[in-house]
């Protein structure tokens, strides 16, 4: 029954591009790629989420996909996802290089990576985006490493989960 409301949510995350969203999920998708022994991070989000969460909690005015869009809003966005996200593997706690971020429709896309991962059996994430200033907020984790796929639903009141590998 888990796996159908996963397959429900992946499905209904692209559709939510394209229309204003009651619904506040965010997906973040692991990888683990053994030959350039790293692991691979993309996280998507409302555009519109992340903007009002970093404008209020840093006091600025993002004006994300505009002309006036803050230059160095990369600044804001790392300092945000560093605050908000935390990563162990195999029990190490693991920090994560922030490559960058890309827009498309109505979601933003940031691309994360840890480096010097020679294997990974477990992945604890804990995942608190959106959910200050959204509590109904859910953020779906995805993982992928060699033949496994796992996946877990973190809320309001479970920030953190395992993938077990």
């Amino acid at each position: 029954m888990k796996i159908y409301k996963i397959l429900l949510l992946l499905f209904i995350i692209p559709l939510f591009a394209f229309s204003t969203h009651r619904y506040y999920l965010s997906l973040t998708q692991i990888k683990f790629k053994g030959e350039s022994k790293s692991v691979q991070i993309i996280i998507n989000v409302f555009i519109d989420d992340i903007e009002l969460v970093l404008n209020k909690d840093y006091n600025i005015d993002l004006q994300l996909t505009t002309k006036k869009e803050l230059p160095n809003n990369d600044v804001y966005f790392e300092k945000y996802l560093r605050d908000k996200l935390q990563f162990t593997i195999d029990g190490t706690q693991k920090k994560f290089n922030y490559i960058g971020k890309e827009y498309e429709n109505d979601l933003v896309y940031f691309y994360l990576e840890i480096e010097n991962i020679n294997q990974v059996k477990t992945i604890k994430i804990n995942n608190k985006i959106l959910i200050k200033h959204f509590p109904e907020q859910q953020n779906l984790i995805k993982s992928n490493v060699g033949k496994k796929n796992k996946s877990i639903l973190l809320n309001n009141e479970e920030t953190s989960g395992i993938l077990e590998h």
